[in-house]
């Protein structure tokens, strides 16, 4: 399998298939690049070069028990486009990942980039406030942390049902996303992905979509369960110069998964034009 070692010594895995132009992937929590397969196979098919890391303290990655916070993650993402030497690179990061991916533009600018999508995203800012009501209160997150520290097993199975919305009427149940994710969750480092629940709830990104300068497509579902619309999608194309809101109807959290072709399709469109 394919590592890196990060300038701080975390040894970081990553997937790198196919040639072209670069489409760089960033998972959201607590999954790893294998999150990504329907995507990297698809566009790795069409012409494209497919690259995707799991995060530090997630999947097959080093576990350390420093550096798991956002500007960290971003200097990785960072460090594996330089590695790699990736230029015109197209990013795409779903939850978490649109964090990272937004991060790394506000940290380290968008030279490398030629285009973003930000997917069920967790910017500009998760956490509810006075200045942000449509947010999700402390308790909600005060209650993940509950759960990874002491239950985390069946924690992860449990987050399956509203991430993928298989409680909603018409949602086919689907056991296999429900088992990949759960041994996604469960390979990475407790530590780690306890941790990163606060840079997914309470980092505020305005100022790093506020950098973006180049095309980006926001997609969102209205019926996401874990990073509602009205909190995140709606306001982060707002923020964001030059970017385009596609809202799919009905869509949950997982919807990169569930309803891969009609994303997959979408997406190529975009980078083409």
């Amino acid at each position: 399998m394919a590592t890196f070692t990060t300038t701080d010594g975390t040894e970081l895995y990553f997937k790198d298939w196919g040639s072209g132009q670069p489409i760089v992937f960033s998972h959201g929590w607590p999954l790893s690049a294998d999150a990504w397969d329907a995507q990297m196979l698809f566009f790795s098919t069409q012409g494209y070069r497919v690259v995707a890391h799991d995060r530090r303290g997630h999947g097959r990655s080093a576990q350390p028990y420093q550096g798991n916070d956002m500007d960290r993650y971003a200097d990785d993402l960072a460090e594996l486009i330089e590695h790699l030497d990736l230029h015109d690179a197209v990013l795409i990061g779903h939850s978490t990942g649109g964090g990272e991916v937004s991060h790394y533009i506000g940290r380290h600018g968008n030279a490398r980039v030629a285009k973003v999508i930000l997917v069920g995203a967790v910017p500009p800012i998760m956490l509810k406030s006075d200045s942000n009501p449509n947010g999700t209160p402390m308790e909600v997150f005060d209650g993940i942390r509950k759960g990874v520290l002491y239950n985390r097993s069946t924690f992860y199975q449990e987050l399956t049902v509203p991430f993928y919305g298989f409680n909603r009427e018409g949602v086919e149940d689907n056991k296999g996303f429900r088992d990949s994710f759960w041994l996604q969750g469960m390979t990475g480092s407790a530590h780690g992905q306890y941790e990163c629940i606060r840079e997914f709830s309470e980092v505020d990104y305005t100022e790093d979509l506020k950098a973006i300068a180049v095309p980006t497509l926001v997609v969102h579902g209205d019926d996401d369960q874990i990073v509602p619309i009205d909190a995140s999608g709606r306001l982060s194309a707002e923020i964001i110069n030059d970017a385009e809101l596609l809202v799919y109807k009905g869509g949950g959290h997982g919807l990169a998964q569930l309803e891969a072709e009609c994303f997959n399709a979408d997406v190529l469109a975009f980078i083409q034009r």
